[in-house]
């Protein structure tokens, strides 16, 4: 439990001093995007071929996948009932939902967690695959059968091949699945530029958490607290059945999974919801709120599994 709350602490950190820079004003909207593109462009996709490229290609493709796609899953469809048959929201408005509830934020804040908590960087790989692959298309292809959306099908098809995580993620899938030992003058100049991620996206989230507005609207208090906790709890609790009572996955992966489905929104939810314009309030007011209470959410759930 020591090393759990060590590893938090030290993400906590970094993030607090991104978060002061920004309240200080030495850094604001600029600084933050350079960091962005920096982490986005150079240094993610070089930590993500790594972390892919070393992970066991049985924990990639294993029950431990199985259960959180279950998780995903159970928590899109609860969901998109409650917000089609309950609150009556539009088709497009519930998939914006049903994304900001099932697209985790795997890359800032999934792979230091799996790093400094979990102690195995390649937890966070089946998730990332998942979502960069699987769930990121599909919400997508949703959105624009919705009639609404302004993404083209080209766009929607070249994204995947044209995202770096997504290139440096399957450039990694090859090599662990093909058994490629990387020689070290090939792998000496990845790592250092690796090792560029971390810091720059753990600084760019304390900054983008000091500069975005809070939540607001009476509208969307509802629905938010029905996302909160289908994201915090519900998730995690279908990914822990699934994991640990019907498959009897190790506790270690029982952990990992658990942990891994209680990480907050991602922030390109957001991003996502501005092109298309809809749902722009609610996807903000979920990455800020699941944000800000995933790490309470995650030692509780530590502290509860040790």
């Amino acid at each position: 439990m020591v090393a759990v709350l060590q590893g938090f602490w030290l993400i906590a950190a970094v993030i607090a001093v991104g978060w002061f820079l920004a309240h200080t004003t030495l850094f604001g909207r600029n600084e933050q995007q350079v960091l962005a593109k920096l982490t986005f462009w150079v240094g993610s996709p070089a930590l993500l071929f790594l972390v892919v490229a070393d992970a066991d290609v049985g924990v990639l493709f294993s029950g431990f996948l199985v259960a959180t796609i279950a998780g995903v899953v159970v928590t899109a469809i609860a969901y998109l009932l409650l917000a089609r048959f309950v609150l009556h929201r539009s088709a497009t408005h519930a998939l914006m939902g049903g994304m900001s509830v099932t697209y985790v934020n795997s890359n800032n804040l999934g792979v230091p967690i799996a790093i400094y908590v979990l102690g195995d960087a390649s937890w966070a790989a089946p998730i990332l695959l998942l979502q960069l692959l699987v769930l990121q298309p599909m919400w997508l292809a949703g959105l624009d059968a919705s009639g609404r959306g302004r993404l083209s099908l080209r766009r929607l098809i070249m994204s995947p091949i044209t995202n770096p995580l997504t290139i440096g993620s399957l450039l990694g899938l090859v090599v662990a699945v093909a058994g490629i030992e990387l020689p070290g003058m090939v792998r000496a100049p990845i790592d250092l530029i690796a090792g560029l991620a971390i810091p720059g996206m753990l600084l760019a989230f304390g900054i983008s958490m000091r500069l975005s507005p809070v939540p607001r609207g009476r509208a969307n208090i509802a629905e938010l607290g029905g996302m909160v906790l289908l994201k915090l709890a519900v998730m995690p609790a279908v990914t822990w059945l699934v994991a640990g009572p019907i498959l009897g996955l190790s506790d270690a992966e029982v952990m990992a999974a658990v942990v891994m489905a209680s990480l907050p929104t991602a922030q390109n939810v957001f991003i996502l919801a501005a092109a298309y314009r809809r749902g722009e309030d609610l996807a903000r007011d979920s990455v800020f709120a699941t944000t800000l209470l995933a790490m309470p959410a995650m030692l509780l759930i530590v502290g509860f599994m040790t």
